[in-house]
């Protein structure tokens, strides 16, 4: 295959950035998006010239650090994480256009790659539980009936890749926070605090500058592990809960 790709290039957070076009010959049906852009470094890199910059790590849609927006998806064209995503899902002649996450919450570091730790301390704010000290409770001394636990294991699904950030028209991080908060809500384990995580996980959230939620659901059709739209409507109870109980924030 042989396809040209339009790039956001930009050299650091204070540089403007542009697309730039390179054409990529050679490509195997059978190679990741990421393998694709291994290619096209490697030719740079004989060439003399910059590598395109992009966050990896496992390369096996667990992680969530590989993200970016491909002919304007999250991901691009399919339900799946940009490392999970094979080039036999374009045509031969294909000209791709490339780009970083677009929120203010997660200003571009270099090329491809997007600062955020915004998530970071959202989580920091609740996304933990309390647990005593010794040795560790046996696995059945808190019984968590079975419909809780598959609604938990359901939103640990989330990995943080961003994509709903990057999918939704306002820049919101609402269907990430309600993952985080639903996932130990529910569960008995996180019940000493319930009301504090939710106000402290939103305002934390909102200290971060992302945008309001007006409930398009792009962002529950771009997110590779299915979170559903749903979550936000149960993160809201939880927060008008925690608010009539009088909770404060930390």
């Amino acid at each position: 295959m042989n396809l040209t790709l339009r790039i956001w290039r930009q050299t650091g957070p204070d540089s403007a950035g542009a697309m730039t076009t390179y054409e990529v010959t050679g490509i195997s049906p059978d190679m990741s998006f990421l393998e694709m852009l291994d290619h096209l470094n490697e030719e740079l890199i004989l060439a003399g010239d910059e590598p395109v910059a992009f966050d990896h790590d496992c390369r096996e849609g667990i992680c969530g650090a590989c993200g970016m927006v491909i002919n304007g998806q999250a991901h691009g064209p399919e339900r799946t994480t940009t490392c999970q995503l094979h080039m036999r899902h374009f045509e031969d002649g294909d000209t791709v256009d490339v780009e970083p996450w677009r929120a203010s919450a997660f200003p571009v570091v270099k090329d491809l790659v997007v600062d955020r730790s915004a998530f970071d301390r959202i989580i920091g704010a609740g996304g933990y539980v309390s647990v005593p000290t010794g040795a560790a409770p046996d696995a059945h001394a808190t019984p968590v009936p079975k419909p809780v636990a598959d609604l938990a294991f359901e939103h640990a699904e989330c990995i943080g890749c961003g994509a709903c950030v990057a999918a939704c028209p306002n820049g919101s991080a609402m269907l990430f926070t309600s993952a985080k908060v639903v996932h130990l809500n529910v569960l008995p384990q996180g019940a000493p605090e319930r009301e504090s995580r939710v106000l402290d996980m939103v305002g934390a959230m909102d200290d971060q500058s992302f945008g309001g939620c007006t409930n398009t659901g792009e962002c529950a059709t771009a997110c590779p592990k299915g979170i559903p739209l749903s979550s936000i409507a149960t993160m809201n109870r939880e927060y008008l809960r925690a608010t009539l109980k009088g909770g404060a924030r930390r």
